[in-house]
């Protein structure tokens, strides 16, 4: 039995002017009686948050289709106009290689055109973070790109950015949810174009990217000396494919070895379960490939290219995962050191992490006496950071343990492009030493500690999915640990609520971030652990890092068990296994 409100919608779908494929569908669930898919479809609108639009496709005000994008669009139309009185209003649009992605970008190109907004629209698919970079390149207002990142094949997505190509923040989100959540009907969006306001983008806006990224190189002998570095690339059927063998060709890279079953674009995404870097059988084909040529240095990228996940051979002559926060930390120690060779750390340059990374960024930023900066997870808290400070003080590079990192200010969301020639440069260098990445990784350990995470992530769907997570993290907030592994909690952060209470003390300070509903529990022995649902999937993660000493190479091993059974222990006193 369908709930009344829900059907109430079905009905206003049936008789409104939907096209008849829409009907169709809806339709076809309802002779099916597929009761469950049709309130899941329709028990809510989809939400436009405050990065933009994730969901799964199909018909339904819960779904991603022409009609929740277009009045997402029409919405978005509304407050750039009223931000920009009087002025020639101009927005950047990009897709990726999901199914519909392409026609999804062209509707709300049509929709930006009959606005009378000037649109530049990448005339194929291209990643995510060259949008960012077109819309500072042609001083657009905004810019959108039509992706669902990593989610699986299902979903597609919307992801707004504003005039600094970053992803929309305060006011700018919260605004432009209260113009859309105004648009009621589908009949108060503008669909019919005005082809004569749409600029498409091709090659030159390539070649000025690319001429960008190679500005970041640093250390150029290391390369002529290691052009021959066997690196194997995969772009998961993405969009890494356009420009990531381009660019390492162009960095001076003569070896590089493309995953060919992988290289063509396609939203099926048939050799993966999902297309996410992060997880191991998603690098399978490429470490077959590493295994198969005996490579240095292995780099995949997600679907709209703004991930990497890379693999190196460590210290058995295995070919090992890195984690996000493991390549994070090579890429800040690496140009921290070259910065500093380079005598230009003047005390004004900073790096920035996330708060659910890796505290050995920090170690690291204090050992260059560089300030860094922490914020809520996401690239545009950090590119809000890099705004706020533009002008006062320098920003290097910055990461998130999700295998994102933006290095240089010139793209203002992560970029697996920039970060996948830098990682090859970095590989190249430490070959030029007669070291691997996993010893430079090593070398770092044994200066600042050996730190060791873990990411553990439970899945919940749908309305009573939601409601799940949300109990979780209040049951968590109503009984916080007293100890964890057997050490002493010392510190709990509530990001939701701002605040911060030292539990030895007693004492309580305010944090200094947006509210984001996240916990964070911190022990006597530096073991830290953070709770946050995910703000894209249905998800709650926990965040758990571990650290000890490591005095040589030698002991890695032993460190290494250690830090895992400190990491086993405290899964099994949370009940996260």
């Amino acid at each position: 039995m369908i709930e009344p409100t829900i059907q109430q919608k079905i009905n206003a779908w049936l008789d409104g002017n939907y096209d008849k494929a829409t009907k169709s569908e809806i339709n076809g669930l309802l002779d099916r009686n597929e009761h469950e898919a049709l309130a899941d479809a329709f028990y809510k609108d989809l939400e436009f948050g405050t990065g933009g639009l994730r969901g799964i496709m199909g018909a339904g005000s819960n779904r991603m289709n022409r009609y929740t994008l277009g009045m997402a669009t029409q919405g978005l139309c509304n407050y750039l106009k009223q931000n920009f009185p009087g002025e020639r209003v101009k927005v950047a649009i990009a897709h990726d290689c999901r199914n519909n992605s392409d026609v999804f970008a062209r509707i709300a190109a049509d929709i930006f055109s009959a606005n009378d907004i000037e649109v530049y629209l990448f005339q194929a698919l291209r990643p995510t973070p060259q949008l960012s970079f077109a819309i500072r390149h042609l001083g657009c207002h905004s810019g959108v790109v039509v992706t669902a990142s990593h989610n699986p094949k299902e979903y597609n997505g919307y992801k707004v950015y504003w005039n600094d190509g970053a992803q929309v923040t305060a006011p700018h989100d919260k605004n432009i949810i209260g113009e859309v959540n105004k648009i009621t009907s589908i009949d108060e969006v503008r669909w019919e174009a005005k082809p004569g306001n749409i600029h498409l983008l091709g090659q030159e806006m390539d070649e000025a990217y690319i001429a960008k990224v190679q500005s970041l190189s640093i250390s150029q002998e290391a390369i002529k000396n290691q052009h021959d570095l066997k690196i194997v690339f995969s772009s998961i059927h993405g969009t890494g494919i356009t420009l990531v063998p381009e660019v390492l060709k162009r960095f001076g890279f003569t070896n590089v070895h493309v995953v060919e079953e992988q290289a063509t674009p396609d939203g099926n995404f048939p050799t993966v379960i999902y297309p996410n870097p992060e997880e191991k059988e998603a690098m399978t084909l490429a470490l077959n490939k590493a295994r198969e040529i005996d490579a240095d240095l292995v780099m995949a990228t997600d679907p709209d290219s703004d991930r990497v996940g890379i693999a190196v051979k460590n210290l058995k002559g295995e070919f090992e995962l890195l984690n996000g926060n493991q390549t994070g930390a090579l890429l800040m120690n690496y140009l921290l050191l070259a910065w500093q060779k380079a005598g230009k750390l003047t005390g004004k340059e900073f790096i920035v992490k996330t708060i659910v990374t890796t505290d050995l960024i920090k170690d690291i930023a204090e050992s260059y006496n560089v300030t860094m900066y922490e914020t809520l997870t996401g690239f545009k808290y950090i590119a809000e950071k890099i705004r706020e400070l533009e002008g006062n003080e320098l920003y290097i590079g910055g990461g998130e343990e999700s295998y994102g990192y933006m290095i240089g200010d010139f793209v203002r969301d992560k970029d697996a492009i920039s970060a996948c020639a830098l990682i090859a440069e970095m590989a190249a260098v430490a070959k030029d030493r007669g070291q691997s990445l996993f010893e430079m990784l090593v070398e770092i350990y044994t200066q600042h500690g050996f730190y060791k995470e873990e990411l553990v992530s439970f899945t919940k769907k749908g309305q009573r999915g939601a409601e799940e997570i949300q109990q979780m993290m209040a049951d968590m907030r109503a009984n916080p640990p007293q100890t964890i592994a057997g050490s002493k909690v010392v510190e709990v952060s509530d990001f939701k609520h701002s605040t911060r209470k030292n539990l030895v003390t007693g004492e309580e300070s305010k944090l200094d971030l947006e509210s984001s509903n996240v916990l964070q529990y911190l022990t006597e022995d530096g073991s830290k652990i953070s709770a946050r649902p995910s703000g894209t999937e249905p998800k709650i993660k926990f965040y758990i890092s571990v650290n000890e000493p490591l005095a040589s190479k030698e002991d890695f091993d032993s460190v290494d068990q250690q830090l895992s059974r400190k990491v086993e222990q405290i899964l099994v006193d949370l009940k996260l296994k």
